[in-house]
């Protein structure tokens, strides 16, 4: 099991069941909507993991930059509208092809069907760029959170990396890293505080996620 631990700008709560008890090898699926600066990022910190690797990028807009990136790095990136994501045939036969056992959004903006939920309970994970449960469900995504939080007069912001579940951001809770604001910020400030979060954390509390096991 994976063990709590605590710093200054970061929380992780890794009391979770042993949910990989006989893998010796992780395939992640990165599903992603938009610009792909954390698919890429992830992509790079597992180039030569030994035991997790990125298989596969699925994105649901054929114009995001995560397919893109994606290919650049060698890695199959592959554009499913709204329906083929909802198709269990579809879907189960791709994640079967790539011999999918983890899945990470990465500003993934369509709700995951249950069936996916359920067949990957404990193996898919979400980051939303705001401290949950604050900020969090329908409409609050990218740059409506940021500006959310700031009208809000927060003192600090950060991302909430969660388990999957039947509610929009509702699941459990995994890990938040902060980090402080001023009355200075501004919706782009706060944006760009919060990406640096994402890049120097994200890859790094996947990896502890999928290693203690």
């Amino acid at each position: 099991m994976l063990t709590s631990t605590k710093t200054k700008n970061n929380h992780i709560n890794t009391d979770n069941h042993n949910i990989f008890p006989n893998m010796t090898k992780t395939n992640i699926a990165i599903f992603a909507s938009g610009s792909g600066t954390n698919c890429e990022n992830i992509i790079r910190y597992f180039a030569n993991h030994d035991s997790i690797c990125v298989a596969v990028v699925l994105c649901n807009k054929a114009d995001a930059g995560a397919l893109e990136r994606a290919k650049r790095l060698g890695v199959p990136a592959i554009y499913l509208n709204k329906e083929g994501f909802n198709s269990h045939q579809q879907m189960s036969a791709l994640l079967s092809q790539y011999d999918v056992n983890f899945i990470v959004l990465a500003g993934f903006l369509l709700m995951v069907p249950d069936f996916l939920i359920k067949e990957f309970h404990h193996r898919m994970i979400n980051i939303h760029p705001a401290l949950l449960p604050k900020y969090g469900g329908k409409g609050m995504y990218g740059h409506h959170v940021h500006e959310a939080v700031c009208k809000a007069g927060e003192k600090e912001t950060g991302f909430t990396v969660h388990w999957v579940s039947e509610v929009c951001d509702g699941g459990e809770i995994i890990a938040q890293v902060k980090t402080a604001l001023t009355s200075d910020d501004t919706p782009e400030t706060i944006a760009a505080k919060e990406h640096v979060l994402e890049m120097d954390h994200f890859p790094r509390i996947i990896e502890e996620i999928i290693s203690c096991r």
